[in-house]
């Protein structure tokens, strides 16, 4: 085919995306030049169902996404949560649309398969900011469901419903209720909770932050002690970080060792 016939063809192409009606307009929105889907979305009969077929589309360019993100429909939340999920979505935009998300759309973009490392990071950076200011109802829910980076920020938010939940989700890692246990967060009833958790209260490197946390009640050493070597039941004694009674309830398990 010529270099005229093509441009030919392109003309006639261009003008079908302005004018054809909205049944063409979808037959257009598969179209791979990206002038004429500049063009579609000029065209007066283009509707949020048409912006939504189009972004189903994963070869769009950047270039394309910024257009439809300018488009007066955009408006729409189903559009805005539609651009987000493509894999084209140039990284400015990102976090220009995230505000725009509801909390649990924010949370599928995290654990759902098929979204980028730049899309989950740029949605949990967002739950962690609104955190503070979501009801308690709400994060519940998204403990029991969040990603993996997500639960050591809501086990800091140091709320018993908030940790029990936590606890329960298959995402959590040792390493996130380690931390937990060994920062300025923890509370009795919260120690309590992990300690007689019948999955994580048998992880050894648990058993002993839990025994090296001023906040710990004495059923949980009388509980654990038994189970460590006695040179590191001595060592505890020297723990800067245990209170005066907690020492001589790990005294009195000495003497009677």
């Amino acid at each position: 085919m010529s270099s005229s016939t093509l441009a030919t063809d392109l003309v006639q192409r261009l003008k079908q995306a302005l004018t054809t009606k909205s049944d063409g307009l979808k037959t257009v929105l598969n179209d791979p030049s990206v002038e004429v889907l500049h063009a579609a979305l000029k065209n007066i009969s283009l509707t949020e169902e048409h912006l939504l077929l189009l972004l189903k589309r994963q070869d769009l360019s950047s270039d394309i996404l910024k257009a439809i993100d300018k488009h007066k429909l955009a408006q729409s939340h189903h559009v805005t949560v539609s651009i987000i999920r493509n894999s084209a979505l140039p990284p400015g935009l990102t976090k220009q649309l995230m505000v725009k998300l509801r909390l649990f759309e924010l949370l599928n973009l995290c654990i759902l398969p098929g979204q980028t490392s730049d899309i989950r990071v740029a949605a949990e950076h967002s739950i962690c900011q609104r955190l503070a200011s979501e009801p308690l109802g709400n994060k519940i829910s998204l403990a029991k469901r969040a990603s993996s980076n997500l639960l050591l920020p809501l086990l800091k938010e140091g709320h018993p419903q908030i940790i029990e939940a936590s606890l329960e989700n298959p995402r959590l890692h040792e390493s996130a209720i380690f931390q937990f246990l060994t920062s300025g967060a923890t509370s009795a009833e919260t120690i309590s909770i992990i300690a007689r958790h019948p999955r994580w209260s048998k992880r050894k490197n648990l058993q002993r932050a839990i025994l090296k946390n001023h906040h710990t009640p004495q059923v949980w050493f009388i509980h654990f002690l038994p189970h460590l070597p006695t040179s590191e039941v001595r060592n505890l004694l020297h723990s800067s970080r245990l209170k005066t009674n907690q020492k001589k309830w790990i005294q009195d398990f000495l003497d009677t060792r």
